[in-house]
């Protein structure tokens, strides 16, 4: 899973997101009889943490991180803050602010099938 997610990984994020969602239903599909709830939870929340850094080092440039904030609902001056930021990819993408941009919705939204749900259907259909 963390060479899929590699922030050097080439390809679009719908590309990735669609190797993504091959490899968690395999996995869903071979461990889904036992029980694992808990692993599942917190391998979404990392997987959209990872996607949340991936996104933020595409944007590159301030301007467009400004601009992308700007897009997704941030108010002018938390982007502006964000956007400016010197701070590392990991620790950005745990802000509060990312999480209001880039919520689970929209990367549902855009592609990425929710672990838990799938693994609750699996489990509850066994």
């Amino acid at each position: 899973m963390k060479k899929l997610t590699n922030r050097k990984q080439p390809g679009t994020f719908v590309d990735i997101v669609k190797k993504i969602n091959q490899m968690t239903t395999g996995w869903i599909n071979y461990y889904g009889i036992s029980y694992m709830k808990t692993f599942i939870r917190n391998t979404q929340e990392w997987l959209n943490h990872r996607l949340r850094q991936l996104i933020w080092k595409r944007w590159k440039k301030p301007h467009t991180r400004y601009k992308m904030l700007r897009k997704y609902g941030i108010d002018h001056n938390e982007a502006m803050k964000l956007a400016n930021s010197r701070k590392g990819y990991w620790r950005i993408s745990c802000s509060e602010t990312i999480h209001r941009a880039i919520t689970k919705e929209k990367l549902t939204k855009w592609g990425l099938k929710d672990i838990t749900s799938l693994y609750e259907h699996r489990y509850l259909k066994d």
